[in-house]
Order: C-alpha cells, then structure tokens, then sequence
C-alpha cells in the first residue's frame, strides 16, 4: 500500500491543469494504486493525481462500493437542471458545502493500460466524475458555488484546523457525502 500526503487547498499545484497522460506503463499504473490506495485509506469518493502532487489527467474512484479510475477524461454533461448538492473534497478537510453540479455526467477516458472507457453517471457519480475532472483542469468545488456560498465556504477554510498547514496525510470527517468526500 502506498498512501500518499494528499495536497491542501492553497496548493498551487490544485489551481495548475494537469497534463495528459502520453505513456501508459509501469509508472502509471503505480500512480493509479497510489491514487487508489489513498482514496481507500482517505476515505475518500475520489482523488485526482493533483490531489498528491502529480500532474497528469487522472483520477479514482469509489461509489457505491465501484472502484474505478479513468485516465484522460473528456466530461459530457446532460442537459438535465443542474442539482445543488452538498459536496466536499480531501483536499478541504472536514468540510463541506451545497454546490451546483449536473444530474447527469458521461466521462470517456482509457484505463491504465490505454484501453478505451466510459462511465455514465448520475447523482453521486455524476458529481463525483465533474469534481474530478474538475481537479484535472485546476478548478476546485468551491468555483462552482454562488458568490454568497463561496464567501461562507472560504470563512470556513480560514477557520479550520488545517488551513496554512504544509500537505499532511489527511484523515477525512465524514459529511453528508456518504461520509467520504469527492
């Protein structure tokens, strides 16, 4: 098991988008386990690479007892409304906060060894495949959210235990997520 040191909001690499994946080898399948073994152990609905320091467009996931990753996502979302749901992320420890996501997503990508995939998703997934994919482009949940919410959401990060503190391994409170976050 390799869990890795998850990265803490004000991390520039979480504002930086990742790079596609070129090479699908050993090296990507170790990130893939490191990125699994960390959602696991987190718990977490999710993690994207920049999440632990790596650069490249790939994330994990975790729903409804479905482990998964996908790497160089292209995300179609449905026509549906979007929903407001309550959303964390590892990234944001022990917090989260009603955010707008689509009902529906669609994520084409490859798995680890460059073949072809895709996930359809509603609710839970849904949301889960937008924050990630979100991740990959350097775009945090709290964007999403009404300049009211994002304005308590970012008092709440100023107050937190954690805020300031350099990238230690996060252990996840768990919120109406199903107890893990995105």
């Amino acid at each position: 098991m390799a869990v890795q040191p998850i990265r803490l909001f004000g991390d520039p690499v979480l504002r930086t988008p990742a790079e596609p994946v070129k090479t699908f080898d050993k090296e990507l399948r170790k990130l893939v386990k490191d990125l699994t073994d960390t959602m696991m152990d987190a718990p977490g609905a999710g993690l994207a690479a920049p999440q632990i320091g790596v650069g490249l467009r790939v994330f994990t996931y975790n729903i409804d007892d479905v482990v998964g990753h996908l790497v160089n996502p292209v995300l179609d979302l449905g026509a549906e409304c979007d929903e407001e749901g309550e959303e964390g992320c590892l990234s944001f420890p022990g917090l989260a906060f009603p955010t707008p996501r689509a009902i529906r997503a669609v994520a084409k990508g490859f798995n680890m060894h460059g073949d072809p995939v895709t996930i359809e998703g509603t609710d839970l997934m849904a949301r889960c495949l937008q924050h990630e994919t979100d991740h990959l482009d350097g775009i945090l949940f709290i964007d999403r959210m009404d300049q009211r919410q994002r304005k308590l959401a970012m008092k709440a990060v100023r107050e937190a235990e954690w805020s300031g503190l350099a990238a230690p391994v996060v252990r996840f409170s768990p919120h109406a997520t199903g107890g893990r976050a995105i």
